[in-house]
């Protein structure tokens, strides 16, 4: 488990800097410019310590690179905070695969419930198309209270839900499930 919120904070290091910055400061150029020296320090570092970068790191760098640079160049907070709705609509985009989730399920729900699961790899395709489309909304509004808001709260709320609704269905059907073969 620790590995895993190891690699979340790897993988939004830029955005946790950036909502650190700004509201430390309340400067949108001054916390885009730290967000794009942390993720390109962030390379480096990996890089020095010869840990292999995947795809997802290499498009996270060049995004905040990109739309942290309209940023700066424009005075115009909107590119950055689209940022997060580009890596959900991609995941997004991942997770239109039929059965991606199953590999990640212990073998007695992948045994008990596989259509479930594959139907819940849907889901959370969906949950990601609409939390992009929520982020730029959001952002085009320019209001970065608004934003800050929805990142932190909106954003880890909604998987958090769904986290806590797929598990508890998953239980009821697998033991369901069992029950009824252990009936037959």
């Amino acid at each position: 488990m620790k590995d895993v919120f190891a690699r979340l904070g790897a993988d939004f290091f830029s955005t946790i800097v950036f909502i650190a910055i700004y509201l430390a400061t309340d400067n949108v150029l001054l916390a885009t410019g730290v967000a794009i020296a942390g993720a390109i320090g962030q390379v480096i570092y990996s890089r020095i310590k010869g840990k292999e970068l995947g795809y997802m790191t290499w498009a996270s760098l060049g995004l905040v690179i990109v739309l942290g640079g309209a940023t700066l160049l424009t005075h115009d907070p909107r590119f950055v905070l689209a940022k997060p709705a580009i890596g959900h609509f991609a995941i997004g985009l991942i997770m239109l695969k039929r059965g991606w989730m199953l590999r990640y399920m212990p073998p007695i729900v992948t045994q008990t419930i596989p259509e479930y699961v594959t139907a819940a790899g849907y889901v959370w395709a969906g949950l990601c198309f609409l939390l992009a489309a929520g982020t730029i909304g959001v952002a085009m509004t320019g209001d970065m209270k608004l934003w800050t808001f929805y990142v932190t709260v909106v954003l880890i709320g909604a998987k958090i839900a769904l986290f806590a609704v797929q598990y508890v269905a998953f239980r009821v059907l697998v033991g369901s499930r069992i029950r009824a073969a252990a009936r037959a």
